[in-house]
């Protein structure tokens, strides 16, 4: 039996509940995944200086849990300790950000990102960069609103990601939107009813790339 680890580097419980719902029925049968929430940083990582709070923690947890899985998934769109446990572990590890962003760019196609922190967009820029994909990238679009008012009200969220989304394919010319953010999950798969074809969820991201690189290992 193979076995993934899905690390929230929030310390909601309820986000990681949620977005391993969102993640076990994508998974073969041979496949379990375990999930595991920071004991310290913030519930929701709405800035940077929570970004690399939870860098910390994820390289604790990962450090911690690697003797028992196969496979680790960070699911945090700003893939806090990604590098870093890559750098110390033999595992596979994957940001659900960075896949995110890698399978909307997939062919050529231009996209952009809808999220809901304002104070991690340039954050979410650099990672765009250093993934080398600034030449397709249309931007970050972000509504009005505190993230964590919109968090605590699911329409008024569903709402306003719904029109950054329009945003960046009726403004910026996107092909793909991608839903920038873990706690997002729930209404990314929304959202994608809505915008067949368009939106990109980053946490199926993620657990696509990831089974990819643990079969592609096992050959």
């Amino acid at each position: 039996m193979t076995t993934i680890l899905l690390i929230n580097p929030n310390t909601s419980t309820r986000s990681t509940e949620m977005m391993l719902s969102v993640a076990g029925p994508l998974l073969p049968d041979a496949v379990t995944l375990r999930g595991v929430t920071a004991k310290s940083g913030a519930a929701m990582i709405v800035d940077e200086a929570a970004l690399a709070e939870a860098a910390d923690e994820v390289v604790r947890i990962g450090l911690a849990e690697a003797s028992r899985v196969d496979a680790i998934i960070v699911s945090a769109f700003g893939n806090p300790g990604v590098g870093a446990l890559r750098a110390l572990l033999q595992v596979p590890v994957v940001g659900i950000g960075e896949a995110a962003i890698l399978k909307a760019a997939a062919k050529g196609s231009r996209f952009g990102i809808a999220t809901t922190t304002p104070d991690l967009v340039r954050s979410i820029e650099a990672g765009v960069r250093d993934l080398g994909l600034q030449g397709q990238f249309t931007g970050v679009r972000v509504p009005d609103g505190d993230p964590l008012s919109l968090a605590a009200d699911p329409p008024a969220q569903d709402q306003a990601l719904a029109a950054a989304a329009t945003a960046c394919i009726e403004q910026d010319g996107a092909d793909a939107v991608v839903i920038g953010g873990g706690p997002l999950s729930d209404a990314a798969a929304r959202l994608r009813l809505r915008f067949p074809d368009r939106i990109v969820e980053p946490v199926p991201a993620a657990i696509q790339k990831i089974l990819g690189s643990i079969f592609m290992t096992s050959r």
